[in-house]
């Protein structure tokens, strides 16, 4: 009996401890692996640490182009009006900002009309209607209206003041509204003579269509019409085209040149003039020349 008691016992132990070995074995795995996920761990947050360091985790680890964007154009609905003409877009980034750019149209009306471009002020206007003009988008096109504000209207190859390209882009450089209504005598003139300005329908929805004013225009309302430049030359063509007689255009207003024969033969747009006190861009890079390359509304301007 004594000897079945021993092996009994010797074989109970041998159990114990092989049930010992074995959660001894699965105590060091757990140890092993958790051992394992710190050191891996560790290292990731070592690795991470480094590359935070070196600026590996910063939002514009590359050349962030939307923020060199100087301009942005919106698509126009040419389903929703048969005016519009998509010849393209133009550049967003590498636009000209700083300077001064010629435009020229040449009319039927006599010599040339000369225009200098403001880039620092209106850049988008600029490169749009250096675009246009790569595209002969206003060449043979007429100025249909005469306006009565003193501006001459050009720039809408349908003559329906709802022509335009297939694009619009936000207004630049609107005058300040006058501070008292009326503006005193002494006021300086919202548009002097000579100013080009953008006009659209509805405002702000800019695209081709512009005005060259051939007398001063005061407004004591907010101004509507974003300034782009000035005539340097041929101010007295757009007078002469300004003194024409004018006729209903058929919604009332008595704005359409009566023998509707005002014809923009050509519209050129040169390259750059720098500011010599600004002879770079923003970034300090040399400025490059421009290429004579909301849900949106059916109107255009």
């Amino acid at each position: 009996m004594a000897s079945s008691r021993d092996r009994q016992r010797k074989l109970a132990r041998a159990k114990l401890d092989r049930q010992m070995a074995r959660r001894a074995a699965a105590v060091k795995r757990r140890r092993q692996i958790r051992a394992g996920v710190g050191t891996a761990l560790i290292l990731v947050l070592v690795v991470a640490g480094s590359a935070w360091a070196l600026g590996a985790f910063d939002r514009e680890t590359t050349e962030d182009t939307a923020a060199n964007e100087v301009c942005l154009w919106t698509p126009q609905n040419t389903a929703g009006n048969s005016n519009l003409k998509d010849v393209g877009e133009p550049a967003t980034t590498g636009l000209p900002t700083t300077g001064t750019r010629p435009m020229t149209v040449t009319t039927n009306q006599g010599a040339p009309i000369n225009i200098e471009l403001d880039l620092a002020k209106a850049p988008c206007a600029a490169a749009s209607i250096a675009h246009l003009a790569s595209q002969s988008f206003y060449d043979n096109t007429k100025c249909h209206e005469i306006t009565a504000e003193g501006a001459v209207r050009c720039g809408d190859p349908s003559g329906t003041g709802l022509g335009g390209p297939a694009y619009s882009f936000y207004s630049e450089n609107v005058p300040t509204p006058p501070e008292s209504s009326p503006a005193p005598p002494s006021e300086p003139p919202t548009y002097p003579k000579g100013t080009v300005a953008m006009i659209s329908n509805p405002p702000g929805a800019n695209s081709s269509q512009f005005l060259i004013f051939f007398k001063d225009f005061t407004t004591h309302d907010d101004p509507a019409y974003p300034i782009i430049g000035r005539v340097t030359g041929g101010l007295d063509v757009v007078e002469k085209i300004g003194a024409l007689p004018t006729v209903d255009n058929g919604a009332g207003q008595k704005v359409k040149p009566e023998k509707d024969d005002v014809v923009i033969q050509s519209l050129t747009v040169g390259e750059p003039v720098l500011d010599p006190a600004s002879p770079t861009d923003p970034t300090g890079q040399p400025t490059p020349a421009v290429s004579g390359s909301t849900e949106a509304s059916p109107n255009a301007g």
